[in-house]
């Protein structure tokens, strides 16, 4: 922090945290525009007639506009927006912990988003914008994009911006169904991902969970092996972090598999595998989807998780994840990841 901040800071020591609330009110209007009150209410967790005084605040600033739809932000609200980033972050001292998780997982670059997105479905939906931020930037160097399924890679998919048609863009699912609804599965997110960015989609309409006489015949068939050689083309992987248990779960795995996650000491789940503490892949579902050595081989990886919850998985997947993959993740996993024993209120 430079001294005139600093200097700042000491006169109007409450500086810091009204200017991240009304950063954080700026940046929700513009990814949910129109928005109302109410909405701002429940993404933000605090109080409408909170919500109802900083937004008169911003709107009398000609930040934002009001009309019966809801509230959009004006071409001032955005410069301002892309104005502070930086500043926002270093009074956050997020740009810290980036640095600082950066060197722990030994990756090549960190994104740390203000806040626990268990505890704010604002800071989700922060993440999955600037997620969609990164995937924006690397479209016109990728030809073929692999996707995994989940809410989080769904919110990511939701705020990818629409663009022109692109024939030479292609959208891969990197994974079958895993029995769960159809909003979370890969295939329908590889299908938003690929109208929202204009390019075409591949899906793979197979049970993820195959028995191993099921996978050995299907890898045969031509569309499967199609599928395996578009992995193999995969220029940007673009993927959620799991708890292992709680895929297991969502797997519907047998108590056979369930008993080998749980005695293998898994911790972590990506890809169909399941990983310890220490980054050693304990068990291994088959399936037809990408495969770890195809993510490894990409030439850029984007992992999207956040929440303290996730902490304990994140770290566990970097144990073995490529060096050159981008983590964009919150407050909240950060620092439960460099300091496990912090505490909910210290975020």
């Amino acid at each position: 922090m430079d001294s005139v901040l600093q200097a700042q800071v000491h006169l109007l020591p409450e500086l810091p945290s009204l200017l991240k609330k009304r950063y954080s009110i700026l940046e929700l209007i513009q990814a949910q525009q129109p928005v109302g009150r109410r909405t701002l209410s429940e993404l933000t967790g605090s109080a409408e007639r909170e919500i109802r005084k900083e937004t008169d605040l911003l709107r009398d600033h000609a930040l934002i506009e009001m009309n019966k739809s809801g509230m959009t932000l004006t071409d001032l609200g955005a410069t301002v927006l892309e104005q502070l980033q930086e500043l926002v972050k270093e009074l956050s001292g997020t740009a810290v912990l980036e640095a600082e998780l950066e060197e722990k997982l030994g990756i090549k670059k960190a994104v740390v988003l203000p806040g626990d997105s268990d505890q704010l479905s604002s800071v989700k939906s922060a993440i999955g914008r600037k997620a969609a931020h990164f995937v924006e930037e690397m479209l016109e160097k990728c030809h073929v994009i692999s996707v995994t399924g989940g809410s989080t890679m769904a919110g990511v998919a939701a705020q990818i911006r629409p663009a022109r048609k692109n024939s030479d863009l292609q959208f891969v699912a990197a994974r079958g169904g895993l029995g769960e609804e159809m909003l979370h599965q890969a295939n329908t997110i590889a299908s938003s991902f690929a109208e929202k960015a204009g390019g075409a989609v591949r899906t793979l309409y197979l049970p993820e969970h195959l028995s191993a006489e099921a996978l050995e015949m299907m890898v045969k068939e031509p569309v499967i092996k199609e599928m395996m050689a578009l992995y193999d083309q995969t220029d940007l992987v673009i993927h959620g972090i799991g708890d292992a248990e709680e895929m297991a779960i969502r797997r519907r795995s047998s108590a056979q598999e369930v008993e080998k996650i749980k005695t293998g000491g898994a911790v972590s789940e990506a890809f169909g595998y399941y990983f310890d503490k220490t980054g050693k892949i304990v068990y291994r579902i088959p399936t037809a989807g990408i495969q770890l050595e195809q993510v490894q081989k990409a030439p850029s990886i984007l992992a999207v998780a956040g929440g303290r919850t996730k902490a304990r998985a994140i770290e566990s997947y970097f144990q073995t994840a490529p060096e050159r993959t981008i983590l964009i993740t919150d407050e909240g996993a950060a620092r439960m990841i460099l300091n496990p024993k912090t505490k909910l209120e210290e975020l």
